[in-house]
């Protein structure tokens, strides 16, 4: 059992207006952006690293997990606390420490968001590469934790490829440095361990990254197709040329209709499915290369392709495709966003099969993905006041995941494992796989202190069968000695 004033404690170290112990308070950092929920005992708000060093120190003497959150819109249930504890909000620690164009890096704190970031750099000609669909929203320290993605990076990579160096507190509170400006840093690749690693090993607290130049000219086009099959068969083709653009983002004719009527972005509304490919880099070659993807797309069953005009009619052919998760809200009570990869060449089949889970559970279910990388995004519709409902849901959800294993691919590319997925990690890794990985995390974390009881899968769940998400739903919420 921990003693009795923490709060006080806490206040001590981040100040009184820190730290929320009510629970109407509290209330509001029980869920992120999934299904899950889990009331922490006290959130607290550090702003340097020094007061997060402070934080794992009496976390640990009291043994009181800790769970990092960054701006709460993860989709996995990674920031939840799962059996109470601490949230530790890392919202306040929110400032650009550094930018260095001569060396093509940036330094900031986590709880930077992601589009402040490129915003900074845009007046010098750079940019941040990884761009979520929440990049208005999702933070840096969220974006290294779940090791996120979005439309740009197909060419580029995901957020582990534009890390070099990360501060970070351990679980026991000292603190450490993986990594650092240079991209070519001695001894093993630590940052590439810490990215993706879901708050499980440590707290960063000051990351550098890569920042690249905006390139000289952009082309985007907008491939309408009257079947579905045709668009998905298209970037196989695409594929299969040798063509790599720097986004290919698709959307069918349901998911494109509920976004046009939010957005206006000028979407065919009666079309099956639009891609939206975007080419940059040199003014001639991407001329080049757009008469080239052009001509691929109409091959492959395009009706039309049109290429944006302007900036601004690019940007909002973009804005419906960023803003999409939020026009579905406008017509349905809840969804549940899966986040499954599979090769770009099984493209076709799996939304056969999407369909196929839609009709067999008697669900909408609407497809938005990184066509490009075969990063799948079914958005399923459903009314979360009803059981039944829910629980089709989420089985429709793990079907559609364990025919993306069984294809070559898997279970997140960017939203995490969290206590969503971490069942189904018995089907993806064999138990040896799954016992490194676990040997990994103690030496980070041997007492599981820090988000305990995510990503890897508990004993109990290492070869039975449940639904994702299901068990988190009802989750109680502990304290004293089971907080951990």
């Amino acid at each position: 059992m921990f003693s009795f004033g923490i709060a006080s404690k806490l206040k001590k170290i981040v100040g009184r207006d820190s730290v929320l112990d009510r629970a109407e308070d509290l209330m509001l950092y029980e869920y992120d952006g999934s299904l899950a929920r889990g009331m922490p005992n006290f959130v607290v708000f550090p702003q340097n690293t020094e007061q997060v060093s402070a934080i794992m120190k009496l976390a640990c003497s009291e043994q009181l997990s800790v769970i990092p959150r960054g701006a709460g819109t993860g989709l996995s249930g990674g920031a939840i606390a799962r059996r109470g504890g601490i949230v530790l909000s890392l919202a306040r620690m929110n400032r650009i420490l550094e930018i260095d164009v001569a060396n093509l890096r940036a330094t900031v704190q986590p709880g930077v968001v992601n589009l402040d970031l490129s915003a900074a750099l845009a007046p010098q000609g750079f940019y941040f590469a990884p761009d979520p669909s929440s990049q208005k929203a999702c933070t840096i320290g969220g974006n290294v934790a779940e090791n996120s993605g979005g439309p740009h990076t197909l060419v580029s990579g995901v957020t582990v490829n534009h890390v070099t160096g990360i501060e970070v507190v351990l679980p026991d509170g000292r603190i450490a440095q993986l990594g650092s400006k240079s991209a070519n840093a001695a001894g093993y690749d630590l940052p590439g361990v810490f990215v993706g690693s879901e708050g499980t090993f440590g707290i960063a607290t000051a990351i550098t990254v890569k920042i690249c130049r905006l390139p000289e000219s952009v082309a985007t086009l907008l491939s309408i197709y009257d079947d579905v099959q045709d668009a998905a068969n298209t970037v196989v083709a695409l594929t299969t040329e040798g063509i790599t653009p720097a986004a290919i983002e698709m959307l069918d004719g349901w998911t494109l209709r509920a976004v046009e009527a939010y957005v206006h972005a000028g979407y065919p509304l009666d079309s099956a499915a639009v891609l939206l490919i975007e080419l940059e880099g040199l003014r001639e070659a991407v001329d080049e290369q757009a008469e080239i993807v052009s001509a691929v797309c109409r091959r492959a069953g395009a009706r039309e392709v049109r290429r944006a005009k302007d900036e601004n009619e690019r940007q909002l052919l973009w804005k419906g495709r960023k803003t999409a998760f939020g026009a579905i809200g406008r017509v349905s009570p809840s969804y549940y966003v899966q986040d499954g990869v599979i090769p770009r060449t099984r493209v076709p089949e799996t939304l056969r099969k999407i369909e196929e889970v839609g009709k067999k559970h008697s669900l909408t279910i609407g497809n938005i993905f990184h066509a490009g990388d075969g990063n799948l995004h079914p958005l399923i519709l459903f009314d979360a006041r009803d059981e039944q409902q829910t629980r089709r849901t989420l089985e429709a959800g793990r079907e559609i995941l364990e025919f993306c294993i069984s294809v070559g691919g898997s279970i997140t590319g960017e939203h995490g494992v969290g206590m969503e997925k971490q069942d189904l990690m018995s089907s993806l890794f064999s138990d040896s796989e799954l016992e490194v990985m676990a040997r990994l995390r103690k030496c980070f974390n041997p007492d599981s202190v820090l988000n305990p009881q995510k990503l890897l899968p508990s004993i109990r769940t290492c070869r039975e069968t449940v639904m994702p998400g299901h068990a988190s739903l009802d989750a109680p919420v502990a304290s004293g000695a089971e907080l951990r």
